[in-house]
């Protein structure tokens, strides 16, 4: 019998639980731990609210969740309640799913100031996340700035852009929905520091900003590249490329206008002890693909910044890390004997959420290789004993049904659920012992 631990309960997690059921069988028992109540990472507090087809995917972890030799092992936070070394001792391999959660730093003066905010804290605030539910982003307007050209950037303009109507059948959450309702940002920029060719926005998202009822998304024609060059493209970045030239041909005729600035590089924010503006620097593409400062400058205003540049996975004592990464050191996934990593957390923010089932697969492989298959070790047994030595209060995947069930009963009506953001709330809601 083989026991692993997995720490995290995103797709990264629950991919590796299912890739270690299918390598081992029966001979394996998974401990999938996390430091919330509640399972599915980046699926709960990371997708769109409005995004729920792809949230959809949580089913298939559900199914892995309650087979017999996977179990979910909520409220535990490696560092505070357990150590890795104390995992390495209890289970033959422990697997480092935790993601890359930590907003990379913008890095210019001015990053500190209220109102500047990293979207890992503006997504998690919309979507309910208990570290983020008490954010209160200033959303008085008229400006807001994003600084990215990813899907990120999207899913922020267009949250910041719709209608209460139009967040029908999405799980936003009350807090975000009373807050964007009366809200008067008219102005949403996306600062992107290279052109149309380099952006990382998928055609889906970039489609849905020419559908919003308030807000037109505008694109400077002098921005785009000559139409002949899109044929060169992979097919799903000249579809978005596409989508900016339709963008190109609209003016300004709603009361929000979403402004993709191309070429553009953010220098400071500025303001009297808030943010109030962004000075930026117009860039040219080098010969090497980089963004290259011209010296024109100029500023827009902004009561708002959201920083959609990039994610790190925060360091845990006792494994190796790389900081200029912003991940754990690895060698294709194994860390140390007996220590790996996937996911975010192995390989930095890149892919897509599928990308993570061969993540799972491989370090499974690497598991039963590198692993011996009948050690002794404790696994489970050991770490019950532990926490309940140390008075944990652990929560199940049961307990999660429960709290997941009080969420659809307090549903708003035509919602999927109305999330827990507290984690005082998420346990209370539990059934009683």
């Amino acid at each position: 019998m083989r026991h692993v631990a997995v720490i995290g309960s995103g797709p990264a997690g629950y991919y590796t639980a299912e890739a270690c059921q299918k390598t081992f069988g029966d001979d394996v028992r998974v401990d999938i731990i996390d430091r919330l109540p509640v399972p599915y990472g980046l699926i709960r507090t990371g997708v769109a609210p409005d995004h729920q087809s792809i949230k959809a995917v949580s089913r298939r972890y559900e199914a892995t969740a309650l087979s017999d030799n996977v179990r979910f092992v909520g409220n535990v936070a490696v560092g505070r309640d357990v150590s890795i070394p104390e995992l390495r001792d209890l289970y033959d391999a422990v697997v480092l799913a935790t993601g890359a959660p930590h907003d990379r730093p913008l890095g210019i003066p001015g990053d500190d100031l209220p109102g500047v905010i990293g979207s890992a804290a503006f997504v998690g605030w919309y979507n309910g996340h208990p570290d983020f539910a008490d954010l209160a982003p200033p959303l008085e307007g008229p400006g807001a700035v994003i600084v990215g050209a990813g899907n990120v950037a999207l899913d922020v303009a267009r949250i910041l852009a719709k209608t209460s109507d139009e967040f029908a059948g999405s799980d936003i959450v009350k807090h975000a929905l009373e807050a964007l309702g009366p809200h008067a940002i008219t102005d949403v920029t996306i600062l992107a520091r290279r052109g149309p060719h380099e952006i990382a926005m998928t055609p889906k998202e970039l489609g849905e900003l020419g559908h919003l009822s308030r807000a037109t998304p505008l694109v400077d024609s002098a921005d785009l590249p000559s139409i002949d060059t899109d044929a060169a493209l992979e097919p799903g970045l000249r579809k978005s490329v596409s989508h900016l030239r339709a963008f190109a041909g609209n003016r300004p005729a709603s009361p929000v206008s979403i402004t993709f600035d191309f070429f553009a590089m953010p220098l400071a924010i500025k303001g009297n002890g808030k943010a109030e503006r962004v000075v930026v620097e117009r860039t040219r593409v080098d010969e090497d693909g980089r963004a290259v400062g011209t010296g024109e400058t100029y500023e827009i205003p902004a009561r708002l910044v959201v920083s959609c540049i990039g994610y790190r996975t925060p360091p845990i004592e006792g494994v190796p890390y790389d900081a200029r990464l912003g991940r754990f050191a690895n060698d294709e996934g194994h860390i140390a004997p007996g220590l790996y990593a996937v996911g975010w957390a192995r390989r930095g923010p890149t892919g897509t959420i599928g990308t993570n089932r061969p993540d799972g697969f491989m370090i499974a492989d690497r598991i039963a290789s590198e692993t011996p298959g009948d050690s002794g070790k404790a696994g489970r047994v050991g770490l019950d004993a532990l926490l309940a030595e140390r008075a944990v209060d652990v929560v199940t995947f049961r307990d999660w049904q429960e709290i997941e069930r009080s969420e659809i009963a307090n549903a708003r009506d035509g919602a999927p659920r109305e999330k827990f953001t507290t984690l005082d709330a998420m346990l209370a809601a539990r059934a009683p012992i």
